[in-house]
C-alpha cells in the first residue's frame, strides 16, 4: 500500500483520482483543497485529514514523516493548470513522485526546468495522457502503423463541450492562468494525435476566440483539422435533440473512430501502470505542450486547409 497525498481535491476531475488510489489498494494519507465542499472524500478515504492552507498541509506531511515514520510515495495534483509546476516541485521536494493531470505545464521551457529537478530528486514526474489508454485509439494507432499508408491520412477533428458562464469567470477563463481553450480541452487530443501519427511538422491557426479555437496540423502521418468550442450553439443540431451538452468526433480518412465511451476507468488504468513503474513522463507530455504554447501564441491566419465549421 502506497501513501498518497492530494492537492486540488476539490476540483472537477479530482473524484476520478480518488477513485483510481482507492481501486489500485492505496490510502489518501491528506488531501488540500482552498475550497472545503469536499465531502466525495467520505465516498474513498473519510479518514484523510483534509487542509484549505497549504502551510497547514506542508507542515502536516513534514510532522507525519517525523513523529509516524509516514512517507509519502505519491502526490496527486488536480490543482489548476498555472499552478502545477509549483506543486509538482513541492511533491519532489518531499521526496515523492508526482502524478500530474495535464497540461502538465504551461510553457515547454517549465518542462526543462523539470527535468533538471526531477534528475536531482532522484524522484519521477509523471502525467495523465489517458488517450494513450483508450482501447479505440490504441486500435486506431495499431491499424495506422499496420497500413503504412503511402501519403498521409486526413483527420477532421471536433471537439465541443458546452459550458455555463461560470467557465468564463473562473480561472479557466484567464488565459495566463489555463491556457486557453486549446490547453485546457484540447491538450490531451494533440497529445494523441502525435502519438498516433508521428512528429508534428506544421501548426497553423485559424481562430482563436474565448470560447473557440480551430486550426491545421501536419503530423509525419496525418494532416489534420481541427475545431474546438465550448459554446453550445455550435452543437449539431442531432446532439441538441438528444439534451446532450457534449459533442467529440474523429475521422480518419472519412471513417469516425467511435471514442465516445470507455473513458471512465481510464484514470484507474494510468495508476495501474504508474505504479508498475510505466506511466508517461515529461518527455511524454513535452510535444503536446509546445503545440498549444504554438497555438496561443502564432498569428492568424485565414489561408490553408480549414476545419470545415470555419469555412
Amino acid at each position: 500500500m502506497k501513501n498518497f497525498a492530494m492537492v486540488g481535491v476539490a476540483g472537477y476531475i479530482a473524484p476520478r483520482h480518488l477513485k483510481a488510489i482507492k481501486d489500485t489498494g492505496n490510502n489518501l494519507v491528506a488531501a488540500l483543497d482552498k475550497f472545503d465542499s469536499v465531502g466525495i472524500m467520505d465516498s474513498y478515504f473519510p479518514k484523510a485529514d483534509f487542509f484549505v492552507e497549504f502551510e497547514r498541509f506542508d507542515r502536516h506531511i513534514e510532522k507525519i514523516k517525523r513523529q509516524k515514520n509516514i512517507q509519502l510515495d505519491f502526490v496527486s495534483i488536480c490543482t489548476p493548470n498555472y499552478l502545477h509546476d509549483s506543486h509538482i516541485r513541492m511533491a519532489l521536494r518531499r521526496g515523492a513522485d508526482a502524478i500530474c493531470e495535464k497540461p502538465l505545464v504551461l510553457n515547454p521551457w517549465n518542462v526543462d526546468a523539470l527535468a533538471d529537478i526531477e534528475k536531482e530528486s532522484g524522484n519521477r514526474i509523471h502525467t495523465i495522457l489517458q488517450l494513450r489508454l483508450h482501447p479505440s485509439i490504441i486500435a486506431l494507432k495499431n491499424n495506422v502503423e499496420l497500413k503504412n499508408k503511402q501519403g498521409k491520412h486526413d483527420v477532421d477533428l471536433t471537439y465541443i463541450t458546452s459550458r455555463g458562464g461560470w467557465y468564463h469567470a473562473s480561472w479557466k477563463g484567464d488565459e495566463s492562468k489555463s491556457g486557453g481553450i486549446a490547453t485546457n480541452i484540447g491538450i490531451h487530443f494533440y497529445d494523441m494525435l502525435s502519438w498516433v501519427f508521428g512528429e508534428i511538422q506544421e501548426n497553423v491557426v485559424h481562430l482563436r476566440e474565448k470560447d473557440k479555437a480551430a486550426g491545421y496540423l501536419e503530423f509525419e502521418k496525418a494532416r489534420v483539422r481541427w475545431f474546438l468550442s465550448i459554446d453550445e450553439e455550435m452543437l449539431p443540431k442531432e446532439v441538441k435533440e438528444k439534451g446532450q451538452r457534449t459533442y467529440r468526433s474523429i475521422t480518419v480518412d472519412g471513417e469516425e473512430i467511435e471514442f465516445s465511451g470507455g473513458f471512465t476507468e481510464l484514470h484507474t488504468e494510468s495508476y495501474k501502470e504508474i505504479l508498475k513503474g510505466n506511466g508517461f513522463g515529461l518527455q511524454d507530455a513535452k510535444p503536446s505542450i509546445d503545440m498549444v504554447y504554438d497555438i496561443r501564441n502564432k498569428e492568424i491566419v485565414n489561408f490553408g486547409e480549414k476545419h470545415f465549421l470555419i469555412k
